[in-house]
């Protein structure tokens, strides 16, 4: 076991979805060396297929997060000028991004092992793969492509306060022993993945796992789910099964709150 100044080997989401009957692009691959970042990521020669399969995806995901969705990551579309047109370029989202909240893109071969993975969001850099899933695959994916890295995770990079509170995770990350790990796992679960926003209209989605996700748009806000104020001590402790429909979500007031509550828990247990 590593000391507890460094990341713990303990077992990812992904793990957990392939343990009896192993994908093998969900097998977390160790960095043998540096990636391409920003404007060293080279555009990938993208069939008509990969194009087409984005734009389905795209309309069909903006189609039913109408209304469901939180005004900052519609926001992050907008400054990140996503479109149904073509997969965005990693190196394009990554400019805009380092002018709007100092983050940038790095592009990974798959899914990488977290030794490799908190680092980069320590030092604001998001990891995405740039290869699409196949036409198979558009209802879910075992493995994260640029439609779950670009579509899901990056509009939320672009607001301050949550690119923020994610830097903080992955230095948190970083610090973290086995038993911290996984608490901080269950955290990342229920709001990058899977986090709900109080607003004056109503509940909204943001986290990547839903808006990325037909069937979670459908289910998040329904009457099947369970929902919890934010409160960290009692999300580290919420179970999660990754292969289900999430039956309880946490929702927060504000990305501010996510941001100080999440620094005021993790300077408790002596991660920063």
């Amino acid at each position: 076991m590593k000391n507890s100044n460094t990341l713990s080997h303990s077992i990812s989401a992904y793990r957990k979805t392939t343990k009896e009957k192993i994908d093998p692009r969900c097998i977390p691959q160790k960095l043998k060396g540096p990636v391409p970042e920003g404007k060293k990521i080279i555009y990938p020669n993208y069939s008509q297929d990969d194009h087409d399969i984005w734009k389905f995806l795209y309309l069909r995901q903006m189609k039913f997060l109408h209304g469901k969705v939180s005004d900052e990551y519609l926001h992050g579309i907008e400054r990140l000028n996503l479109s149904s047109e073509k997969i965005p370029s990693l190196s394009y989202l990554s400019s805009i991004l380092k002018r709007t909240t100092q983050w940038s893109i790095a592009r990974i071969p798959g899914v990488i092992e977290v030794e490799d993975f908190f680092p980069f969001i320590k030092r604001r850099v998001f990891p995405s793969r740039d290869f699409m899933r196949n036409k198979d695959e558009m209802d879910y994916t075992p493995v994260p492509d640029p439609f779950h890295d670009i579509f899901g995770h990056m509009p939320m990079l672009t607001d301050s306060n949550f690119a923020s509170f994610y830097q903080k995770f992955g230095e948190a990350a970083v610090n973290a022993n086995n038993e911290n790990r996984k608490l901080l796992e269950r955290f990342h679960w229920f709001t990058v993945d899977f986090g709900l926003i109080k607003k004056r209209t109503g509940l909204k989605v943001y986290g990547a796992g839903i808006v990325s996700s037909l069937n979670e748009i459908k289910h998040a806000l329904s009457d099947e789910v369970e929902i919890l104020d934010f409160d960290p001590e009692r999300i580290v402790h919420q179970e999660f099964e990754p292969t289900h429909i999430q039956p309880v979500l946490f929702v927060i007031e504000s990305f501010k709150q996510l941001e100080d509550g999440f620094l005021n828990w993790i300077k408790s247990k002596g991660l920063l």
